[in-house]
């Protein structure tokens, strides 16, 4: 797997460029608390790297969800549209928000890997 992360705690896996997935990490969770409602992009929507791609409310706060690279939308998870409880429960696999075709892989390179993030997380 090929996971990266943001500042603002979104996670994508670039294990396949061609439709990586995007969500939000264990420590965004946690800090959101229950995750009652999504608001998730439309497919074929194209944001660049970002911009405000979604919402999550949670029972303590609303929070934008940012495009951690440019891209079009190429699936949403409709089972967590469903169930946003998901975001809580599984939010670095079942709890995924969308998948993104991406305009430049190399955008990745601007950010984190795992052990930078943590490095983020214990500085805050």
């Amino acid at each position: 797997m090929t996971i990266h992360y943001t500042a603002d705690h979104e996670w994508i896996d670039a294990t396949e460029p061609a439709a990586a997935i995007v969500g939000i990490t264990v420590h965004a969770q946690d800090a959101l608390g229950d995750v009652v409602f999504v608001e998730l992009p439309e497919v074929g929507a194209s944001f660049s790297k970002g911009d405000v791609a979604g919402v999550v409310e949670s029972v303590k706060a609303a929070a934008d969800l940012y495009m951690p690279v440019g891209g079009e939308i190429v699936e949403v998870n409709e089972t967590l549209r469903a169930d946003p409880a998901l975001a809580n429960s599984a939010p670095m696999a079942a709890g995924w928000f969308f998948k993104v075709k991406l305009s430049d892989a190399a955008e990745l390179a601007g950010l984190m890997d795992a052990i930078a993030y943590d490095a983020l997380l214990k500085n805050t």
